[in-house]
């Protein structure tokens, strides 16, 4: 009878494990260097749609993946709110362990965190009132524009002949001065700006990608950009194995359904670009970007 009833509750505890990954054999948190153990800490800089807290949850387009990779490598996950200009210093420091949220890929953050796999892809623009259509570099020449501290295309903003910068902490904030007049155009964060325009249509705002695609402000201008998340380099395991989980979710086209949550109904979030930047840099030579169904 206890041999029986021990093969029940054996039972029962293999169903357990193979509903919730928590408790899988498979989910060893303790190779993972965590500020606390069996806790991801997840910098939030609360800009929909890439990653915020709703009823316990992350959501956005991020926040749905890192929380599907998480629940699957049995980690739970604690937010910590903070700006978007200390959040790499925060990684860097120990205080979180990864950053996400439209995080782009530059080679500079590749030397100085361990980056995931891209979970999407993106190609700046100029916001501005409708009725400009700007589109180009110079259309900016001489005007009073905005963007968002920290942004990694800053350095080639400013080469911008006569172009007056405002910096921002929040994303709020900058689309708040543009919609006063106090800057004539912002060029920011692509889904942010592009989730807050769908929401407010009255402000007659327009975010047109640039077409420059100039390879001296590559990463103003490039296009099939990545966005990925940042851990810290004495964190490569996780970072691996958060790749892994992200490859799955592009093996089964589900960041479409994702996305489509979220407003990123373009082909372009899903597009990588023709050049594979990565490879050799922070990736192996034969490393591809990974694309829907692949």
């Amino acid at each position: 009878m206890r041999n029986k009833l021990m093969l029940m509750i054996g039972g029962t505890i293999a169903l357990l494990a193979g509903l919730n990954p928590a408790l899988s054999p498979a989910a060893d948190t303790s190779k993972y260097k965590l500020v606390e153990p069996g806790m991801l800490s997840v910098a939030i800089t609360g800009d929909m749609p890439g990653l915020v807290v709703r009823d316990g949850k992350l959501v956005g387009y991020d926040g749905e993946i890192l929380q599907i990779a998480a629940d699957r490598l049995g980690l739970s996950v604690k937010p910590v709110p903070m700006e978007w200009s200390g959040a790499i210093a925060a990684v860097q420091t120990g205080r979180v362990d990864i950053i996400g949220g439209n995080v782009a890929w530059t080679e500079q953050r590749a030397d100085a965190l361990s980056l995931t796999d891209p979970t999407g892809y993106f190609q700046n623009g100029i916001t501005a009132k409708r009725e400009t259509g700007w589109h180009v570099l110079s259309d900016l020449e001489d005007k009073k524009v905005g963007s968002i501290t920290g942004f990694s295309f800053l350095p080639e903003l400013r080469r911008i002949s006569g172009l007056e910068l405002a910096l921002y902490d929040s994303s709020d904030a900058a689309m708040r001065d543009l919609t006063t007049g106090r800057i004539q155009a912002l060029v920011g964060d692509p889904p942010v700006i592009d989730y807050a325009i769908s929401k407010n249509p009255g402000w007659g705002l327009s975010n047109l990608p640039f077409t420059d695609n100039n390879p001296e402000f590559p990463l103003l201008t490039g296009v099939g950009r990545q966005y990925v998340f940042g851990l810290s380099k004495e964190n490569k395991d996780l970072a691996d194995a958060l790749s892994a989980e992200i490859r799955k979710l592009w093996q089964t086209c589900e960041v479409k359904v994702i996305g489509r949550k979220y407003g990123n109904v373009s082909e372009a979030n899903y597009a990588p670009s023709p050049k594979n930047f990565r490879a050799g840099v922070d990736r192996p030579e034969t490393w591809k970007p990974p694309v829907c169904g692949q």
